[in-house]
């Protein structure tokens, strides 16, 4: 028998919507410990029973990538068994793994439109002024922006990136937290958005004092009341300050949604419709940058008539750090981690690596990865609150980005291993994957790992990419939290099953079968982590 249905919708409650005398239809029940079923329930049903918990929720792609395993001529994955409740159709797991680990690559990368997708320019204000000035909420906004762009980039979504750093400090520090962002090249002309400002500038009162650079205020009361009543624009904002700095962002938006054209990083043409509507421009905040960042995109609107209608804005939360009042700096803090990763390692090894070559690049990574999984394992618009404790950065520390690395490293010295065995003759070289047998793999852990993490991994990168570009008001949230809950979960499951399993065994034949279905699946685990990594801009580390 063949499923026909799909996961019971998000909200419903099985008690209540699952009642006889319906037609049949196929649910997917997830269980304790991975125990997928799906559930055919119908006229015989009887009573409405009690469901084992839906969540966490399996991804619509992953039971169609189960369901869809099945074919002519291939063994079945699904089997059927009657149940007091009807039938249940109980996954044939070594055929999961044949289909799943024979095509690795397909589950690690992105699933990608044929089609050019969107265009999105992101916007991140925190990126004009000095990292020495940035704040601990701006710094969460640029980390936030850049992986959401890499997360767009990876789905083909045409992005450019606004404003261009000028800062001749900050471009060394992005490049110390492995932040990919456009130095300056030239600034855009601003003179056409200079001379419609002047038009509209409001009379100075009382011989007002404007600051040096300021041309004027222009009034913003008409647009507020135009459209913030139902979009969320602030009702107190009333005017704006122009100033030359203002205008220069502006025209550098002004021409990143101009120039579509131009750009071919990606190799994409753009859409035969594309205007200045068919791009959504996303102002990614912190929340201390929202209120003037109203007034500019208001300001956009006033001063040029083909500013997008879309205009989105992504607000992050707060950054408390506990114990401390909260002035850290951005540099102080990537200091201060950097400090405690090589205070770690001295007291590790009973010696100082800091100014050795060979470690250093190796501390700045982990410094990178402990900043960047404190920072987007929240999810971006909550309070994000900081324990600078030493503890924080232990690979023992199971919510850390230090611990993530650390299991990388621990994966790329088990294949370095399997390859030095294999080149003193202990071991043969690794066979054609479509000779391995899978039946082998058996181990509750293997399950969760395949399950929990090389099924769902596609799936999971196209939510974090997804921006609803056509939801209504100023504000959207983003998924930028998902990808590193995901690789610590997976490097929790990793861990426990690599503890636990001894995976490159004893030098025997009859051995050699269970030891290859073991390393093709830690295959299929190692590229999803690094292709998790890549989405935040970390290396793998081949030893720690």
């Amino acid at each position: 028998m063949r499923p026909t249905g799909l996961i019971l919708p998000r909200g419903s409650n099985p008690d209540r919507d699952l009642v006889p005398g319906k037609a049949p239809t196929t649910h997917i029940v997830w269980g304790p410990r991975c125990a997928l079923r799906l559930e055919v329930t119908g006229v015989d049903v009887g009573e409405p029973r009690r469901w084992p918990s839906l969540e966490p929720e399996v991804p619509e792609r992953v039971v169609h990538a189960i369901v869809g395993l099945q074919g002519p001529g291939v063994a079945p994955v699904l089997s059927c068994a009657p149940t007091p409740a009807g039938l249940a159709l109980q996954l044939r797991r070594s055929a999961v793994f044949e289909r799943v680990l024979g095509a690795v690559a397909a589950y690690a990368a992105p699933t990608v439109p044929a089609a050019p997708g969107p265009r999105v320019v992101l916007h991140c204000p925190a990126l004009c002024g000095s990292p020495c000035a940035l704040r601990l909420s701006q710094l969460r906004a640029v980390l936030v922006a850049d992986h959401l762009a890499r997360a767009l980039h990876a789905h083909r979504v045409s992005v450019r990136l606004v404003p261009a750093v000028r800062d001749p400090h900050m471009p060394t520090f992005l490049q110390q937290l492995r932040v990919d962002w456009p130095a300056a090249s030239e600034r855009a002309a601003t003179e056409a958005l200079r001379s419609r400002a002047l038009a509209e500038l409001t009379p100075a009162r009382n011989a007002e004092a404007l600051p040096p650079g300021a041309l004027g205020r222009v009034c913003l009361k008409e647009l507020v009341d135009e459209r913030g009543r139902t979009t969320g624009y602030d009702p107190n904002l009333d005017s704006c300050l122009v100033t030359e700095d203002l205008l220069a962002v502006l025209a550098e938006l002004q021409q990143a949604v101009q120039d579509w054209a131009e750009d071919s990083s990606l190799g994409l043409a753009a859409a035969p419709d594309a205007g200045a509507d068919s791009c959504m421009v996303v102002h990614v905040v912190s929340c201390e940058e929202e209120f003037q960042q109203q007034k500019l995109d208001l300001l956009w609107w006033k001063l040029d008539d083909q500013a997008p209608l879309r205009q989105k804005h992504l607000v992050c939360g707060p950054v408390k750090v506990a114990g401390a009042p909260g002035t850290l700096t951005a540099p102080e803090y990537y200091e201060l981690r950097h400090a405690q990763v090589c205070k770690a390692s001295a007291l590790k090894h009973g010696r100082d690596l800091a100014q050795d070559p060979a470690w250093m690049e190796i501390f700045r990574v982990l410094s990178v990865a402990t900043i960047k999984f404190e920072m987007l394992s929240t999810a971006p618009q909550s309070q994000l609150l900081l324990a600078l404790a030493d503890s924080s950065i232990s690979t023992k520390g199971t919510k850390s980005g230090t611990f993530v690395m650390y299991n990388c490293a621990r994966l790329a010295t088990l294949f370095e291993s399997y390859k030095c065995s294999m080149e003193q003759g202990l071991y043969p070289t690794f066979p054609p994957v479509s000779s391995l047998d899978f039946s082998l793999l058996h181990d509750e852990g293997e399950w969760l790992l395949l399950f929990n993490s090389v099924l769902p991994f596609p799936d999971l990168l196209g939510h974090t990419a997804a921006l609803p570009c056509t939801a209504p008001g100023l504000h959207i949230t983003a998924r930028t939290e998902m990808v590193c809950k995901f690789l610590v979960q997976l490097s929790m499951d990793f861990s426990s099953y690599y503890n636990r399993v001894h995976i490159l065994g004893e030098p025997r034949p009859h051995l050699f079968g269970q030891m290859f279905a073991r390393l093709q699946l830690l295959r299929a685990v190692r590229e999803v982590l690094h292709t998790g990594l890549a989405m935040l801009g970390l290396p793998p580390l081949s030893h720690i």
